[in-house]
């Protein structure tokens, strides 16, 4: 008995313990699979001829990380992806945006928000009245895109709730005064 009760807690341990290599060889594969488009510019360096290039580019922004992902799930198991994702959902909601916010806080959310779609709206119209426009584009478009997600960050999970609800055919707007 005594060496059955010890046998049952080695085979667990050993399987905790293969369990735990699995998860760490499974998030590997699964970083490395959303890093690949960060080859891209890499491969478009060689000089391989543009056919390679065009294919190996849209392998690894398209299909490399899809197929990594269920290469590390399968070999995660359904309890080690489980676990992954439930350590990563809480995290995002211990250090994501609050549920409520500041009336200036939201307000200042707003103008990040709007202010670089507008410039994305009328640049091409109006470049002409800014010199540096159309030499920066780039740098335009870059700070744009950063200052639109920091604003979903800064304006916090009520207004995940508003955009949501676009989405919904059957959703009720309440307005409240306060």
């Amino acid at each position: 008995m005594v060496s059955d009760d010890m046998n049952d807690n080695m085979r667990s341990g050993d399987e905790q313990s293969q369990m735990v290599w699995r998860v760490r060889i499974g998030l590997t594969i699964l970083v490395v699979g959303f890093a690949s488009p960060l080859l891209i510019p890499v491969v478009a360096a060689t000089d391989l001829p543009s056919g390679w290039k065009t294919v190996l580019s849209g392998a690894l922004a398209l299909g490399i990380p899809e197929v990594f992902s269920i290469l590390a799930i399968a070999i995660m198991g359904r309890e080690g992806f489980d676990a992954i994702k439930s350590r990563f959902y809480s995290f995002i909601k211990r250090h994501g945006p609050p549920d409520r916010v500041s009336k200036t806080r939201y307000r200042l959310g707003l103008v990040m928000l709007m202010l670089p779609l507008v410039i994305a709206l009328l640049g091409p119209y109006f470049s002409h009245f800014i010199p540096v426009y159309d030499t920066y584009r780039l740098s335009f478009s870059i700070v744009g895109d950063l200052l639109v997600i920091a604003s979903l960050l800064v304006l916090g999970g009520e207004f995940w709730d508003k955009v949501r609800a676009l989405f919904i055919h059957d959703a009720i707007v309440q307005i409240r005064h306060s």
